[in-house]
C-alpha cells in the first residue's frame, strides 16, 4: 500500500516540481481507491494547505472527480525565535501544540491542552489571524464543501513535523467524515507512525533519512502566489 522507506538518505532531488509531485500523487491515491471497490460508495473530497498544497491536490481532485477546498493552518511561533513552532492553529480555531522537550516520543509529539501562560495565547491569536486572512484571500469566490460521512483526503506539497497537518485533520474530524487520509509527496521517515495515528491512511511518495526540509526534494519549489492558489479554487 505504501513505499518502502527510500534507502538513499542524501538529498537527491525526488520530484522536478509540485505538477509532477502532483500527478504523481494523483495516481497512488486513484489507486489506493482502484484496490478497494468499496470505497466507492463514499464521496470524496479533496482539502489542500494553502499556498503550495494546491498545485498537488488539485491533480488529486480531478483523477477524483470530486470538491477542492482549502483548510488553512498556520504555525503558531515564539517571537524571540519565528523560526521555532510550538504549536498550529486553523482559520476556524482548531489548535494542536507542540509537546514540551521531555515528553516528546518524536518529531512531532503534541499537547491536547492549550499552555496557561498568555504568551502563547498571544501567538496562536496572530497566527489564527493570518490563517482568517488567508482564507478570506482565497474563497472569497467559491463555496466550502462538506466532508460530513465522506473521504476526506488532506494533502500538501510536503510534510516536516506534522503539526500544521495535525490541525488541519482536527478541523475535517469536526465534520464527521468517513475517513481522512493524509496525502503528501514527502514526509520524513520518523514521523510515519505519527501520520498513520493522525488518519486513517497516509499515503506519502517519498520517506527520506534525515530530511531536514520539504525544499530539498524538489528541483524547483517556488512560492506559489495567492493569485495562482485561488486560480486552482476556481
Amino acid at each position: 500500500m505504501l513505499p518502502l522507506p527510500s534507502p538513499n538518505s542524501d538529498s537527491v532531488i525526488r520530484f522536478t516540481d509540485r505538477r509532477e509531485a502532483g500527478a504523481r500523487l494523483a495516481q497512488e491515491v486513484l489507486a489506493e481507491f482502484n484496490r478497494e471497490p468499496a470505497l466507492s460508495a463514499y464521496p470524496a473530497v479533496v482539502y489542500a494547505l494553502p499556498r503550495g498544497g494546491l498545485p498537488i491536490a488539485a491533480p488529486i481532485a480531478r483523477a477524483l472527480h470530486c470538491p477542492l477546498d482549502v483548510i488553512v493552518a498556520k504555525k503558531i511561533t515564539r517571537s524571540d525565535n519565528t523560526e521555532l513552532a510550538i504549536g498550529a492553529v486553523t482559520a476556524d480555531g482548531h489548535v494542536v501544540w507542540a509537546s514540551p522537550p521531555s515528553q516528546k516520543s518524536g518529531a512531532a509529539a503534541l499537547a491536547p491542552d492549550r499552555p496557561p501562560n498568555r504568551l502563547p495565547q498571544l501567538a496562536m491569536e496572530q497566527a489564527q489571524n493570518h490563517a482568517q486572512a488567508q482564507l478570506a484571500d482565497l474563497t472569497a469566490h467559491t463555496t466550502p464543501v462538506s466532508a460530513h460521512n465522506a473521504i476526506a483526503l488532506v494533502v500538501d506539497d510536503g510534510i516536516a513535523t506534522g503539526m500544521t497537518m495535525a490541525a488541519a485533520v482536527q478541523a475535517v474530524q469536526a465534520q464527521n467524515p468517513y475517513q481522512i487520509w493524509i496525502c503528501a509527496p514527502v514526509a520524513p521517515q520518523e514521523i510515519m507512525p505519527f501520520l498513520h495515528h493522525l488518519g486513517d491512511r497516509a499515503i506519502i511518495l517519498e520517506t527520506p533519512h534525515p530530511f531536514y526540509s520539504v525544499s530539498r526534494f524538489y528541483q524547483e519549489f517556488p512560492q506559489v502566489s495567492t493569485e495562482e492558489a485561488a486560480a486552482f479554487l476556481q
